[in-house]
């Protein structure tokens, strides 16, 4: 899409700019928090092309970044978010996603266990000490909350991954559902199926959190798709996806309805760094979006799983396809 500007010196963050072991930056929720844009991100460590072929172990931690602009960031070098969770069960927390709630800063985590992935909700006010409000049975996870209470609810998108219902094969959709405290969950619904988009034949989730427009919540996902065609991708010998970005919008007193679906991608892999280089190529993946006082919307989206990335629109141009 001509109305989406990639910025000119993408990445915003990259692997070599973190000051402590990091192979691959990136699947970052971004937000304003306090006068200040606020980055949580991924960064898995001791990972090599070589030792992912060897199957060799790597870890994950989710650090933290301070900017003043939203392009360039700095880095807390002490800071590994929500590393306390860690234990004989919980062996990582990964791909955050950021909601500023009533003054409040809510984080959605996805956590890998010995018996299935699971997806949490915790608070801060200071990213010094977290409550962890949630955590899901499995398997779930690409959790995001909108940034208000709808009629005193807390509202989130979600992605739970069915296989054995599903053929024993990848088919998940995105669901929606509400909690009066953000601990009990429930009054859940099918939001946006694989087959209502038509570039998907693989899989939906979440992107960033919703952001409140005059029309509308307006609300980013991933999308995936397959080709056997593509053969080895990236690190993997058989890596044959590939992840856009939609868009939708959903109603502002009810985002169980879906107003508008936009029928093409908004973004796809273009760049060498979305689709030539890094882990795994051909990935976008929305994971934090800001609307600025001047309509700007800023989208922070990881790159081929290795980097993280920012492109701008403007929102008039978002709603006008939207329209459409």
């Amino acid at each position: 899409m001509d109305i989406v500007k990639r910025y000119s010196d993408n990445p915003v963050l990259s692997p070599q700019a973190v000051p402590y072991e990091c192979s691959l930056a990136f699947n970052a929720g971004v937000t304003k928090f306090k006068g200040k844009y606020v980055m949580v991100f991924r960064c898995d460590y001791g990972l090599t092309e070589d030792t992912f072929k060897e199957g060799k172990t790597f870890g994950t931690r989710l650090g933290l970044a301070i900017s003043d602009d939203g392009i360039k960031w700095n880095i807390d070098k002490e800071k590994n978010i929500l590393n306390h969770l860690i234990s004989k069960e919980i062996t990582r927390v990964y791909d955050p996603r950021l909601t500023v709630i009533n003054g409040r800063c809510y984080i959605c985590f996805a956590i890998d266990t010995f018996h299935g992935i699971r997806g949490g909700i915790a608070v801060t006010d200071d990213f010094e000490k977290f409550e962890v409000l949630s955590m899901t049975v499995p398997d779930n996870r690409n959790m995001v909350l909108f940034p208000e209470k709808l009629n005193g609810l807390f509202m989130r998108l979600e992605r739970p991954f069915p296989v054995y219902s599903r053929g024993g094969m990848d088919r998940f959709d995105i669901w929606i559902s509400n909690s009066p405290d953000c601990l009990f969950w429930g009054n859940s619904a099918l939001l946006l199926g694989v087959e209502d988009v038509s570039w998907a034949n693989d899989k939906l989730g979440p992107g960033a959190p919703p952001i409140k427009t005059k029309d509308g919540w307006l609300t980013v996902f991933h999308v995936v798709d397959i080709d056997h065609k593509r053969g080895k991708n990236g690190w993997e010998t058989g890596w044959r996806k590939r992840y856009s970005m939609g868009l939708m919008l959903l109603d502002l007193t009810n985002p169980y309805k879906i107003k508008s679906l936009y029928k093409e991608p908004l973004m796809m892999p273009e760049t060498q760094y979305e689709t030539q280089t890094g882990f795994r190529k051909n990935v976008i993946f929305p994971g934090g979006m800001i609307l600025e006082d001047n309509g700007e919307v800023k989208i922070y989206y990881g790159a081929a799983d290795t980097c993280e990335c920012l492109a701008t629109v403007d929102l008039d141009d978002l709603l006008k396809l939207l329209r459409k």
